[in-house]
């Protein structure tokens, strides 16, 4: 008996565990890579998403991916440029700057970026420096926040010091 390999039963069934768990799960893939299939799930919650989390997750839905032909799973955050494939998505960003990767380009660009306005019949609207621009969901292959790193200062990752104090 072959396996099946959609995912979208898979996130059916598991968005309701992500969600007794406090978890939304934000997007199931299964992609080709040359090192194998890699099943990928992602989750998040407002206070962001620890290793804990991952952890507790991938163990409370790992008996339900048994049928999907995979060689590696993973699960983890959608990370901070989170990308808005849904109408939640959506609105969770209205008056934020995105930017829109386009399938093909449109006036010259394959890149718009500007601030999210809202969806409207099947288009995102985008205030751009240009004005408002309606862009068909369909021609949009990626949209996601611009994340902006400036003013950022240095982050105490918890590395160690590795200077000589030499006194």
């Amino acid at each position: 008996m072959a396996k099946a390999t959609g995912t979208a039963g898979l996130e059916a069934a598991c968005s309701p565990i992500a969600e007794r768990m406090g978890y939304e799960l934000v997007d199931v893939c299964l992609d080709r890579e040359p090192t194998g299939r890699y099943l990928r799930l992602y989750i998040d919650k407002e206070e962001g998403v620890t290793l804990d989390d991952c952890e507790a997750f991938h163990k409370a839905v790992r008996p339900l991916t048994d049928t999907l032909d995979y060689d590696f799973m993973e699960v983890s955050s959608p990370g901070i440029d989170r990308p808005l494939k849904k109408d939640r998505d959506f609105d969770r960003n209205l008056g934020c700057e995105i930017e829109v990767r386009l399938f093909r380009p449109v006036d010259g660009t394959r890149v718009i970026t500007g601030v999210l306005a809202g969806l409207e019949e099947g288009n995102i609207l985008i205030d751009t420096a240009e004005g408002r621009m309606f862009v068909p969901r369909k021609a949009a292959a990626l949209v996601k926040p611009v994340v902006d790193m400036e003013g950022i200062e240095d982050v105490d990752l918890g590395e160690e010091d590795n200077s000589t104090d030499e006194t």
